[in-house]
């Protein structure tokens, strides 16, 4: 069946390094920023003179855009602000009704535990009781709910570090080169564009021994926070 995907990311180019191949290989994608990363995440912009915090947000929502045009996504942007991102039950809401919006069949984001990131725990904390609330936490309810999403985290900057178990290889080889283009558009962090490169491909060879598929030469990773229901093993 086809599925629809919201990514949850917590800075406006996360979605890229850690997702692009999912998104781009889903039939419908949705891409929400709960912040650009104008503060944290925009140190190469910082360098020009004159530089305002209003126009770092304005290069970040341009790069952000164009690249979930490029893998076929649509994106918006929340503008919370970054280190810290900061949550109140007013954005909760906000995310929420977006969820009750789109009703995701796979909701990715962020893991739950980030010790080189104050914002990326937080907005996987953020997503997952958004989550709760949208389904009616698997109870009939009052107000408007949906079919409880699929729930995977995609993987961060230090997997071994943030506690991040693969369970989930997904083959991104038929939309590498869309990737690729994805991440060329982010231009305010271009160091990040090899490392990314090189994680795709040693995950591709992981995927490549566990399933004995050849021809996967770039894969994502991701953690299951839920298990999934199946009817077939």
């Amino acid at each position: 069946m086809p599925k629809s995907l919201l990514v949850v990311s917590a800075h406006s180019a996360d979605f890229v390094w850690r997702a692009a191949g999912a998104i781009a290989r889903a039939d419908e994608a949705h891409v929400v920023a709960l912040s650009y990363g104008e503060r944290g995440e925009s140190g190469e912009l910082w360098k020009e003179e004159g530089q305002t915090e209003e126009r770092v947000k304005k290069i970040r929502h341009g790069e952000a855009e164009s690249a979930a045009s490029i893998l076929g996504a649509s994106f918006r942007a929340f503008d919370w602000g970054d280190y810290p991102l900061r949550v109140d039950g007013a954005r909760t809401d906000q995310l929420l009704e977006l969820m009750r919006e789109l009703e995701p069949d796979v909701i990715l984001t962020h893991a739950s535990k980030d010790p080189f990131n104050p914002d990326h725990g937080v907005a996987h904390e953020v997503t997952v009781m958004a989550r709760q609330l949208a389904s009616g936490a698997g109870v009939a309810s009052a107000f408007k709910t949906i079919t409880p999403p699929e729930l995977l985290s995609f993987e961060p900057h230090q997997p071994e570090l943030c506690g991040f178990v693969p369970t989930t290889f997904l083959d991104i080889t038929p939309v590498w080169e869309k990737k690729v283009a994805a991440m060329e558009a982010m231009g305010a962090q271009t160091y990040l564009q090899q490392y990314y490169s090189e994680r795709a491909e040693h995950r591709a060879n992981h995927a490549r021994r566990i399933s004995g598929k050849s021809g996967i030469k770039y894969a994502e990773a991701f953690q299951r926070e839920l298990p999934a229901v199946v009817e077939a093993l």
